[in-house]
């Protein structure tokens, strides 16, 4: 029975073969089976049925020339089953686009950087000239005006008065109206009172 057992496997593996299988399925499929063969007879013991399985698979992985490791010849099998070249390749042509992408982007976010960095130093300089025109106009308004505010001649006062008050009407409707305060104060700069 040995022998016909030996022979069923290697008609089974032939078969699976055929079919685009390997001689690793035919021995799972052979352990698996409940009709165990057309030579089994209900004596026979496991360890003469298991002998043959594991002696025909080593065989079936000696005969195929391929790996006589289990680990490698699940990694073949693997290797058939990975995707297709067509996907393989766009993989790495959308791999090198997108890191193209990323080193353009980097580049440009650089240039951007130095960019900003430059408008932010001329903005600062031209800030600064424009607080120091600021406070030399200041101080310039200020000297002027502390200087004409110590002289004192009489009957000008009204003039200093007149000098610091804006006499242009305003055209807004929300202001008030002011116009009698300024024609009392026009009147005053022009006939001013006296003592």
């Amino acid at each position: 029975p040995a022998w016909c057992w030996a022979w069923w496997e290697a008609v089974q593996a032939a078969r699976l073969r055929s079919e685009g299988g390997s001689c690793l399925q035919a021995g799972v499929q052979a352990e698996s089976s409940t009709s165990l063969g057309p030579c089994f007879s209900p004596g026979l013991s496991l360890s003469a049925v298991a002998k043959p399985v594991m002696t025909l698979s080593a065989h079936c992985l000696q005969e195929s020339n391929g790996p006589t490791d289990a680990y490698a010849a699940i990694a073949k099998a693997d290797r058939l089953t990975q995707e297709p070249e067509s996907i393989r390749k766009w993989r790495e042509e959308q791999k090198k686009r997108l890191e193209e992408l990323d080193a353009a982007s980097k580049v440009t976010e650089q240039e951007w950087r130095e960019k900003a960095k430059k408008d932010l130093e001329e903005w600062n300089l031209r800030q600064n000239e424009q607080m120091e025109k600021n406070r030399a106009n200041n101080r310039a308004s200020e000297e002027a005006f502390l200087k004409e505010s110590k002289e004192e001649t009489p009957g000008s006062e009204w003039e200093k008065v007149a000098q610091l008050c804006d006499f242009n009407p305003k055209s807004s409707k929300q202001s008030k109206d002011v116009s009698r305060m300024r024609s009392v104060l026009i009147s005053l700069k022009q006939t001013p009172l006296s003592r």
